[in-house]
């Protein structure tokens, strides 16, 4: 399995089937869900579905998001990386996200900052990017801020689904 980046603390490689058990604790977990206003996962094989859908993105995309994996304990924490969108949102198409979500019991540590500049290296220097977007909930305050300690800067509001999220841009 490739690694695509790693930290002192963490590997972020891609995801596997094997990562379903991870995946499904992660998203059936509704305070994990609270900001992104759907409803927790209840079946192992949506977590399945769900991993088979980001390794398609790794082959037609060359990028999808990535397996963090705490490198201490060897335990899968939850996802992060970059995706290409293809659809339209706030007005934008075609562009690279960077995201993240972990479990709760590792929130609290710096690990999804430490993710998401990893994650954003990687589109500068391996992809050759010269843009890197992101977007959150404005009422999640917690991960705004790890987007603006990477170095993310705030452009607008914007309603997504009726929901006003938070556009962030940086630029290489």
């Amino acid at each position: 399995m490739k690694i695509f980046a790693e930290t002192p603390r963490l590997i972020l490689r891609e995801l596997v089937t094997t990562d379903d058990e991870g995946m499904f604790e992660l998203d059936s977990n509704a305070e994990v869900l609270k900001y992104l206003y759907t409803e927790p996962q209840t079946k192992i094989e949506q977590s399945r579905d769900v991993i088979a859908f980001i390794r398609k993105q790794y082959e037609e995309n060359g990028i999808g998001r990535w397996a963090v994996i705490e490198k201490q304990s060897g335990d899968f924490i939850g996802w992060a990386g970059l995706k290409f969108v293809k659809q339209t949102i706030n007005n934008r198409t075609k562009y690279y996200d960077v995201g993240y979500r972990l479990i709760p019991r590792y929130w609290g540590k710096g690990y999804a900052t430490e993710t998401c500049k990893a994650s954003v290296d990687y589109g500068f220097n391996i992809l050759k990017l010269d843009l890197i977007c992101a977007t959150a909930s404005m009422y999640n305050v917690a991960s705004r801020k790890v987007l603006e300690k990477t170095g993310l800067i705030f452009k607008e509001e914007f309603l997504y689904d009726g929901q006003p999220e938070a556009w962030y841009e940086i630029r290489k």
